[in-house]
């Protein structure tokens, strides 16, 4: 999602998805080894997280070249760090562990590709700024889209 102030109001430049894992992957990383004893899978995954630092970096390359506009900062929204190993199902420790995961390798390639970037957990999103670009946007309008056009406004409007 990139989203340009023009006049102070949002416009969309670029809406697009993301995907943060290999093309032949099926399912996220963590859930690959979710049956593991956690100590493991955190090893096991180590591989894959480089592979997906690696896509990170590229979609955020790919998106700036669709946008076609001056980027200034970048916005992300994802799982805030905690305690993963405290989490007792499996299945539920994976999601979180990916939601964590992916949050940071979009801002490591922020950081790399030297732009201003701030990270988000789902309840710092303001809502009045949701429904806003909602407006702006039209449909369809998804959780994952109204989340990021949040979370790229609020950087975009904190210059």
């Amino acid at each position: 999602m990139v989203i340009a102030a023009d006049a102070g109001a949002p416009s969309f430049v670029w809406r697009d998805e993301v995907r943060l894992v290999p093309p032949d992957a099926t399912i996220g990383p963590y859930h690959e080894v979710m049956e593991l004893p956690w100590p493991e899978a955190l090893v096991a995954v180590r591989p894959l997280e480089r592979e997906i630092e690696a896509i990170a970096e590229a979609a955020l390359r790919d998106a700036i070249a669709a946008a076609g506009v001056p980027i200034g900062a970048v916005g992300v929204v994802g799982s805030a760090p905690r305690d993963i190993a405290r989490i007792g199902n499996p299945h539920i420790r994976a999601h979180a562990a990916e939601g964590i995961l992916f949050r940071r390798v979009l801002e490591l390639a922020a950081e790399r590709a030297g732009l201003r970037w701030s990270g988000f957990v789902e309840s710092e999103v303001d809502a009045e700024i949701v429904r806003s670009l909602g407006r702006a946007a039209g449909r369809p309008w998804r959780t994952d889209e109204r989340l990021a056009a949040a979370a790229a406004w609020s950087v975009c409007s904190h210059k």
